[in-house]
């Protein structure tokens, strides 16, 4: 594994980035913290991986850092994923604080923004777009400006076209830790943009950080730091 330093961000190149992403989430569903997770292929076998080396996560408390507006059975929901990944295979399983998406995009943004109230995350877990976005925070959007709300709706930046909520930069500067995940050659270019260059709204995942923040990624993503 090599690590280094860029812009601040702790930069951990490794081939089993599953087990690291997993090792920081069991940390912090273990000590009881609040955990934002996301959606996406990537994620699917960090969740899995830390299901099955922490049967019991009954401590934690989840939240999803976005949500697509769809019914919750539906694949293209970050609630399914995260519920077939992690919560249907582990014995003790926390409560996890869903978007309710019957409302409506902007009512469901209201309520999940009540419902952040007087929280602060433990450990974020987010992604970096191939356009650069990360959660539901897309390039230019008026969400990036956002600095009272904690839950937004945000039109779709990307297929699939459905509107979304999304945590807001605020929730994000308050966690403790935020943790990117990338992997794949087709991440290099949007990883580099997030990680060397100057921070801009054209790459969200430049702006959006922790009190700490670190990045895994595979050496293919790596490839252009």
């Amino acid at each position: 594994m090599a690590i280094r330093s860029l812009n601040g961000v702790a930069v951990h190149i490794v081939e089993q980035w599953e087990r690291l992403a997993a090792g920081w989430l069991i940390h912090a569903a273990s000590s009881g913290g609040h955990l934002a997770l996301s959606g996406g292929s990537t994620p699917r076998a960090v969740y899995e991986l830390a299901a099955e080396l922490l049967p019991d996560w009954s401590r934690a408390k989840l939240w999803l850092c976005d949500e697509r507006i769809v019914r919750h059975d539906d694949e293209r929901s970050n609630f399914r994923l995260v519920q077939e990944t992690l919560l249907t295979r582990v014995e003790d399983h926390p409560r996890l604080h869903a978007v309710e998406t019957g409302l409506g995009a902007e009512q469901a943004a209201a309520r999940y923004d009540d419902e952040l109230r007087g929280v602060t995350l433990d450990l974020a877990l987010l992604g970096v777009g191939a356009d650069g976005h990360t959660a539901s925070l897309f390039p230019n959007a008026p969400g990036l400006e956002e600095r009272e709300r904690r839950a937004i709706a945000a039109e779709p930046g990307l297929e699939p076209w459905v509107p979304r909520v999304t945590m807001t930069p605020p929730v994000f500067a308050a966690a403790g830790l935020i943790v990117y995940l990338a992997v794949g050659e087709g991440k290099a270019e949007p990883v580099r943009r997030a990680f060397v260059d100057e921070p801009s709204p054209e790459t969200p995942a430049s702006l959006i950080r922790g009190r700490e923040t670190m990045a895994i990624l595979d050496p293919a993503a790596a490839a252009l730091l």
